[in-house]
C-alpha cells in the first residue's frame, strides 16, 4: 500500500503534510474519492464531532478505516457505525493507541486475576482536544486497556472532576468496582507539571508496575520456593523485568491495521472495544456530573 493523499479543510496545512510525505492534498473527502477511486484504508482523525460523518463517506466508498479516540460523541452515534461497518463489510479499528504499546502487549500473558489498580496519566496543559473534558480526552486510553486486562462487567463508579483552566473537566478521579470484585482507581489530568502515564496492578501473589512513557514492565512475584536468587528487599519477592521490543505505538498502531485490511481480518482493538471504552467513559463523565451537582460545584462562581 502506498499514501495516497491527506484531506484537510485548511488547504494550507493540508499543502504542507503533502509536501512532508510526497502526495496529493484535497479539501474534502469527496475530492479525495473522485481522483483516487482505488483507496482502500484511511485514517479519521478529524475533531470527534465528524466521525459518524467522514467515516460513513469513506465506507460506503467501499473504503476500511482507523478511527481515532472516542470513537464517536455518543453511543448512538458509535451503534451507527457498528451498522454501517457490518452491513457494508467493512474493516473498523479504533485508534486506542497504548494496546499497541509495547509495555502493554508483554503484560497481557501475565494476566491472572487481576483485583486492584492504580493508574495516573498527567499531562501538561496544552489548547487541543478541548472539546471534550480529560475523561474522553486522557483517560479513556486507561480505561481501555483495563476494560481489556480485567474482562467483567462493571458494577458501580464513582467519580469527582474539576474544571481548571478549561470550560470541561480538566482533572478527575474515578474509583470503578467491577462485578469480578476488582477495582481501579484512575486519576487523570491536562493541568500538571509533570507527565506521567503509569499503571499498577496487584493479583495473587503478584505485583505488576508498567511504565507506557519507558514501555517497560516489571513484575513482582512471591517466590513460594523461597530459594530467589534475585536481588530485592525482600527474600522471598522475585523482581523480573518482563521482555519488551521497543517500537513506536503509532507505527505498531498503523502496520497493525493495515495487516486487518490486507487480510480483511478483526482488527485488535475492534469497533466493539471503542464503543465499549466509550460507554464506560460517558458513564465516568455523567458519575463526574451527578458529584458537583450533589456537593454544588455547578453553582460556585453564580
Amino acid at each position: 500500500m502506498r499514501l495516497v493523499g491527506v484531506v484537510d479543510c485548511d488547504t494550507a496545512r493540508a499543502d504542507a503534510v503533502a509536501r512532508e510525505f510526497g502526495c496529493r492534498s484535497f479539501g474534502s473527502v469527496e475530492q479525495l474519492l473522485t481522483t483516487h477511486s482505488e483507496v482502500q484504508a484511511a485514517s479519521v482523525a478529524a475533531p470527534t464531532i465528524h466521525h459518524l460523518g467522514i467515516s460513513r463517506q469513506l465506507m460506503e466508498a467501499g473504503v476500511d478505516v482507523l478511527i481515532e479516540k472516542p470513537v464517536a460523541t455518543s453511543l448512538a452515534e458509535a451503534d451507527e457505525l457498528l451498522r454501517l461497518a457490518q452491513s457494508l463489510s467493512r474493516i473498523v479499528q479504533v485508534g486506542h493507541l497504548e494496546r499497541f504499546n509495547p509495555a502493554v502487549r508483554a503484560t497481557f500473558p501475565v494476566i491472572t486475576q487481576p483485583m486492584f489498580f492504580e493508574v495516573h496519566r498527567l499531562s501538561v496543559f496544552t489548547p487541543r482536544s478541548l472539546d471534550v473534558d480529560v475523561v474522553l480526552d486522557l483517560m479513556i486510553h486507561d480505561l481501555d486497556i483495563v476494560l481489556s486486562f480485567v474482562n467483567s462487567p462493571l458494577k458501580e463508579i464513582r467519580a469527582v472532576g474539576l474544571p481548571i483552566l478549561s470550560g470541561k473537566v480538566d482533572i478527575a478521579n474515578v474509583r470503578i468496582e467491577f462485578e469480578s470484585g476488582c477495582i481501579a482507581n484512575f486519576t487523570a489530568s491536562r493541568v500538571s507539571t509533570e507527565r506521567v502515564r503509569k499503571l499498577r496492578f496487584f493479583q495473587p501473589e503478584q505485583y505488576v508496575s508498567l511504565d507506557y512513557g519507558r514501555q517497560d514492565v516489571m513484575l513482582f512475584s512471591i517466590d513460594q520456593s523461597g530459594s530467589s536468587g534475585a536481588a530485592s528487599v525482600n527474600p522471598r519477592i522475585q523482581v523480573t523485568k518482563l521482555p519488551t521490543t521497543q517500537e513506536e505505538p503509532l507505527h505498531a498502531e498503523l502496520k497493525s491495521f493495515l495487516e486487518s485490511v490486507r487480510k480483511h481480518a478483526r482488527p485488535v482493538v475492534s469497533l466493539e472495544d471503542g464503543r465499549r471504552a466509550l460507554a464506560v467513559a460517558l458513564d465516568v463523565v455523567a458519575a463526574i456530573r451527578e458529584h458537583a451537582r450533589k456537593v454544588k460545584l455547578d453553582q460556585l462562581g453564580q
